[in-house]
């Protein structure tokens, strides 16, 4: 029952961190190290992925008007806009889904430690910085969904792809930012990231499942739903928060929070 309480934590902390710009990624791989579940390896990489399912349903929850493309109010029951912006998710996913597909393995084991964590922490941190203390006398040009073009698109992508590479990037935390450094408001930006989420995690997801296979044992698989529970619940809340937080806030509070967590981070391993 211990590693069912252990879930628990780890969905929390996947729900609070997917959806603010600090990294979950980095975030339940450091709190492994302090919190080990009785699970196989192969278990925990798998379910250190699927949690995030449960995250990313609280964002169909939230936004399933914006996300859903058929209306009976629209002609032929197709709502064109949406159609359109799923074709833009499609393109801002690809240069991840190549990457992932093609050297995931590879990218885990090369970069999923802590100083790759610390460092890219610190430097995202910075970056939100300096580039929301650029931002403070511009306007943003793209104050929509529907305005974002398939270059835009692109661009948020490849963003995307160095958190797919890089833990402790965050891939919210690397879109926003993308998005915001080419002109995107922060809530267009924030609305685009957890749109883009959805195709990504689940793909994600499914390959996990498919590579851990079938055979779960019954606390397995009530680990897993444990996780992705509480991650749910917790989604809905950080994600309501999220929204009306970057109405009359900037993002420089997760830059400092970054900086400061990755300088722990580099002292705590160096002691250790």
């Amino acid at each position: 029952m211990l590693d069912i309480l252990y879930a628990v934590i780890f969905g929390i902390v996947e729900g609070i961190t997917e959806w603010l710009p600090v990294s979950s990624t980095g975030h339940l791989i450091l709190l492994q190290q302090f919190i080990h579940m009785d699970v196989s390896e192969a278990f925990w990489s798998m379910f250190e992925v699927v949690i995030q399912l449960g995250a990313i349903l609280a964002v169909v929850l939230l936004f399933w008007n914006e996300l859903w493309p058929f209306s009976k109010k629209e002609k032929n029951f197709i709502k064109q806009d949406t159609f359109i912006m799923w074709f833009k998710i499609v393109v801002a996913c690809i240069p991840a889904a190549v990457v992932q597909l093609a050297w995931g393995d590879e990218i885990e084991e090369l970069f999923y430690n802590y100083w790759v964590i610390a460092l890219a922490l610190i430097i995202f941190g910075v970056a939100f910085l300096v580039i929301e203390n650029r931002n403070e006398t511009l306007k943003p040009k793209i104050n929509s969904i529907g305005e974002i073009t398939y270059q835009a698109a692109f661009i948020i992508g490849m963003f995307q792809l160095i958190a797919a590479i890089f833990p402790g990037t965050s891939r919210s935390g690397a879109t926003i930012l993308g998005a915001i450094l080419i002109g995107v408001s922060r809530k267009v930006a924030a609305e685009f990231t957890f749109f883009l989420a959805v195709p990504v995690m689940f793909g994600a997801s499914l390959i996990k499942v498919l590579k851990f296979g079938t055979s779960f044992t019954g606390m397995e698989m009530a680990i897993l739903i444990t996780g992705m529970l509480v991650a749910f619940i917790v989604s809905v809340l950080v994600i309501r928060f999220l929204m009306d937080y970057i109405k009359k806030h900037d993002f420089k509070v997760f830059g400092w929070y970054r900086i400061v967590l990755g300088c722990i981070v580099l002292l705590y391993f160096s002691i250790i």
